[in-house]
């Protein structure tokens, strides 16, 4: 039974909101999305009452869980500074107040999500360099290496991983809790596995991290020793909410060889140390170019440049990934390299940077680091 946008919207015609209206007429609401059963939508309010709207936005989620024919409902609640609005000062302390205790680095601990070891992070300065595609390769190299692995598409925007691995069905519900999908021994969930693959997610910034905190917090992992992060490309919302919202263990640059992207993974890089997230390392993702025919190597991009620049900003080097229509050919079929030509030159290259992956987590020195603190001064 298909759901249509009227019968979500009856639906939370029910739902009460803190002043005493109906939420349908609050104007706090988004576009509503539906899909196949799934329901997408936020609501927006001022920061200073979002205590107060959490209840509203349980409410919500369940009323519109209710529907027939919902399968599942996200909903965000994010929160936006009114206009004119500034912080307020600190109040000077009464002269016989006690003295606070001083803020101890554990206490800005993220909690670790439930039944996952480490998380890593696959990320790059600029789109277009391969992320995604070293994102599940390296994902599968780990796989290999005994470890037990999931892959969380964190690229609202752009969500690559139905693509990458050919999954077309929808992930099921256990209880009020999503299951993600298994895939070459992978278990994965994505955005994408949620809507068409067409449809865009017009959505701001709060919703985006409201979104990305669910797939980790409201997914049902289970045991994973290693959980990869697919971000999306560049140095802004999604990757502050995952510095803010767990513990990553560290992060993975990837490159191209030539100047441009250079700059944009140095800017990765910085941000990544400035939320106290240390980097594995960098891939150079089409290193060279290998005629298929001849053999003949071509330097496309340029050749090295993500190996000096690692030993410039004192990072690991992972390794090279040549530009090759196997790699391209099999990604677009759905049929990752690791997984699906496992005795090849390809698939040995990203084992071995897995294998330095595996190294520096095990190397690690624990599993805590303290949560960017992030200031807004008026």
């Amino acid at each position: 039974m298909a759901v249509s946008k009227e019968q979500v919207l009856a639906a939370l015609a029910n739902v009460v909101s803190p002043g005493g209206a109906a939420l349908t007429d609050a104007k706090v609401l988004s576009d509503i999305v539906v899909s196949d059963g799934k329901v997408f939508f936020s609501i927006t309010v001022d920061a200073a009452a979002v205590k107060g709207w959490e209840p509203v936005r349980q409410a919500a989620e369940a009323a519109v869980r209710a529907v027939p024919g919902v399968q599942s409902a996200l909903v965000a609640l994010t929160a936006e500074r009114a206009a004119g609005a500034v912080s307020a000062r600190p109040q000077q302390a009464a002269p016989d107040a006690q003295p606070r205790r001083a803020a101890h680095p554990a206490d800005n601990v993220p909690a670790g999500i439930p039944g996952v070891d480490a998380v890593i992070a696959v990320a790059s300065g600029k789109g277009g360099v391969g992320k995604s595609t070293t994102a599940v390769n390296l994902a599968l190299g780990l796989r290999d290496l005994g470890l037990k692995v999931g892959v969380l598409d964190a690229d609202i925007y752009g969500p690559s991983l139905p693509k990458l691995l050919a999954i077309k069905e929808k992930p099921q519900t256990v209880g009020n809790r999503l299951k993600p999908i298994s895939r070459y021994g992978l278990t994965v969930m994505s955005i994408g596995f949620l809507i068409d693959e067409e449809t865009p997610m017009i959505w701001r910034g709060p919703m985006v991290m409201s979104a990305i905190t669910q797939m980790l917090r409201e997914v049902e992992w289970g045991k994973l020793d290693v959980m990869v992060v697919d971000m999306p490309p560049g140095t802004g919302d999604a990757q502050l909410t995952m510095a803010q919202q767990v513990p990553l263990k560290g992060a993975v640059i990837v490159s191209t060889p030539q100047d441009l992207a250079l700059v944009d993974a140095r800017r990765g890089i910085a941000m990544f140390k400035r939320v106290n997230v240390p980097v594995l390392g960098i891939v150079e993702n089409m290193s060279y170019f290998l005629c298929p025919k001849c053999g003949e190597r071509s330097d496309i991009f340029g050749h090295g440049g993500a190996h000096q620049e690692a030993e410039r900003l004192g990072v690991p080097f992972l390794g090279e990934v040549p530009l090759h229509m196997t790699i391209r050919e099999k990604s677009d079929a759905g049929l990752p390299v690791v997984a699906t030509e496992p005795e090849g030159e390809h698939a040995r290259i990203y084992r071995d940077i897995a294998t330095k992956v595996r190294d520096q987590l095990v190397s690690g020195t624990g599993p805590g680091r303290p949560a960017p603190r992030i200031v807004i001064e008026a």
